[in-house]
């Protein structure tokens, strides 16, 4: 951060990397001061190299345009930054009227822009991913990693208790579909004791974990998003760090705990519901028994249906909990923002999911 008054009739105050409340102390009194003392016509104001911003950079560049105007003197800022634009639009700063519309980038510079933005969210996602790891383990015997257990609960109800019925409905509904289309088919050729097959491994191995996933991600991923980046416009994630909290430790821990417990609970649920559906099917379009239905179910599904379906699910849980607190936590641009990372979020989460299933489906194709 510095400012240069160079023997001509405008002077240039150049603002550049993190300009927080951690910075602007030290120059909150030099600047505005170099200000009232100069004699230049014009005061160029760049905040082209500012990579971060908060409620004290905007309140700083808010006291130059003041002094400015008090002195009579035109403030022209010459170049400002995308965070530094966010902060000054979040915080209502208007100094930003004088700049011209931005030049549109070509096609190098958009490429590079994107290869560089998700160079950085990956690398924040890694960290943010060790960061949980390390606090949901260390904290089993260091109680200053540790997450309430009353948040945890918390959590658990809203992500899993709540989202019991609606998953048990769609799960139900799916099941009754998915045998009722096979029904048909396997009759023709005289092969109806085998709906069981179908919908029972389908179920446990794909549908089950997937719809959960889905579901889930659409409800409780898009509140985690929400809530964070609320709290982020909000600076409350700022206020947990000034008085010594670790946010990841008291907002993704116990949403990452909770969720890791309820995720596979709720699949089994699914895959039982859904299995209830092909039941009801068989019996009523097929006149199977219930004992034919459930014998052959059993002598179908394997213990390998089974572990696939719980790894399946706990890791959905975990693609869902990480991209919500990801997008939560690198939310910008007020109220708007919380509304895009929110619905990226979720449109992540999907296509995450399904990424992943179809991978561990190509996993567990094969005869291990």
């Amino acid at each position: 951060m510095a400012a240069e008054s160079p023997e001509m009739p405008a002077l240039t105050i150049r603002l550049d990397g993190a300009v927080d409340r951690n910075t602007v102390a030290s120059t909150w009194r030099d600047v505005p001061a170099a200000v009232r003392t100069a004699r230049a016509s014009e005061i160029i104001l760049d905040l082209q190299d500012v990579t971060a911003m908060d409620s004290a950079g905007a309140a700083l560049c808010r006291v130059i345009a003041e002094t400015a105007t008090r002195r009579g003197t035109r403030l022209h800022v010459s170049g400002v930054s995308t965070h530094a634009r966010d902060a000054l639009k979040l915080f209502r700063v208007s100094i930003l009227d004088d700049i011209g519309p931005r030049r549109r980038p070509n096609m190098f510079e958009q490429t590079g822009d994107g290869i560089d933005r998700l160079i950085e969210g990956t690398i924040d996602m890694l960290v943010l991913v060790v960061d949980t790891f390390y606090l949901t383990v260390t904290g089993i015997w260091n109680r200053m990693n540790r997450a309430r257990g009353e948040y945890v609960l918390d959590q658990m109800v809203r992500i899993g208790l709540e989202s019991f019925g609606i998953v048990a409905l769609i799960s139900l509904l799916v099941g009754l579909t998915v045998a009722l289309q096979s029904a048909s088919v396997l009759h023709d050729f005289g092969a109806d004791v085998y709906l069981a097959d179908f919908v029972g491994i389908s179920m446990a191995r794909e549908m089950g974990p997937l719809m959960t996933a889905i579901l889930v991600a659409g409800r409780c991923g898009s509140s985690i998003a929400a809530e964070i980046s609320t709290m982020v416009i909000t600076e409350e994630v700022d206020a947990l760090k000034t008085m010594g909290i670790n946010p990841i430790r008291h907002l993704v821990v116990p949403r990452f705990a909770a969720i890791t417990l309820t995720q596979p609970l709720l699949s089994i649920m699914s895959v039982f519901m859904g299995i209830l559906g092909g039941l009801v099917v068989a019996m009523v379009y097929l006149d199977q028994s219930f004992v034919t239905f459930n014998a052959e179910l059993w002598s179908a599904l394997t213990v390998k249906d089974i572990v696939t379906g719980i790894i399946k699910s706990v890791s959905f849980a975990w693609i869902i909990v990480f991209i919500g607190a990801h997008r939560g936590f690198k939310v910008h641009g007020g109220a708007e923002g919380v509304g895009i990372a929110t619905t990226s979020s979720v449109v992540q989460a999907i296509f995450s999911v399904i990424a992943a299933d179809a991978m561990f489906s190509l996993i567990f194709w094969f005869d291990w």
